[in-house]
């Protein structure tokens, strides 16, 4: 019987799902976004991402500390973060968040590495009909 085995997996995935929440909530709170973006995209949580980019901007030159920190994600994050804003993207009162970390995308990283996204052509497509 791996019922009980199978409970305590469960549980122990829950408490640290929980703490991880938390740590989001106290880097929100201390404005370390870069962190928080990290933990975000982690968490695999596209809202969570748009509050942390929100947040971001509402900050005293929060589109120059923006770009700093979406430059400074890894390859991977920035994958998920461009699959983040097709979705974003579509919605009027996110689009600015969404174009806002596009141009960064595309002013910071060569067209060749564009290219090498996972997703990039489907994200492209998504991206024109509402950019």
């Amino acid at each position: 019987d791996v019922t009980e085995i199978e409970e305590k997996e469960a549980q122990a995935k829950q408490e640290e799902q929980i703490m991880k929440e938390q740590e989001l909530s106290n880097l929100l709170h201390e404005k370390r976004y870069l962190r928080a973006l990290g933990l975000a995209i982690s968490l695999d949580r596209p809202h969570t991402v748009l509050m942390v980019v929100k947040a971001i901007l509402k900050e005293p030159e929060g589109r120059k500390h923006l770009e700093e920190n979406i430059v400074r994600l890894r390859k991977d994050q920035k994958e998920a973060v461009l699959a983040f804003l097709v979705t974003w993207n579509t919605n009027s009162r996110n689009c600015h968040e969404a174009q806002a970390v596009m141009e960064i995308l595309l002013k910071h990283e060569a067209p060749d590495s564009l290219l090498q996204f996972s997703g990039i052509k489907p994200a492209v497509e998504s991206l024109l009909p509402y950019t």
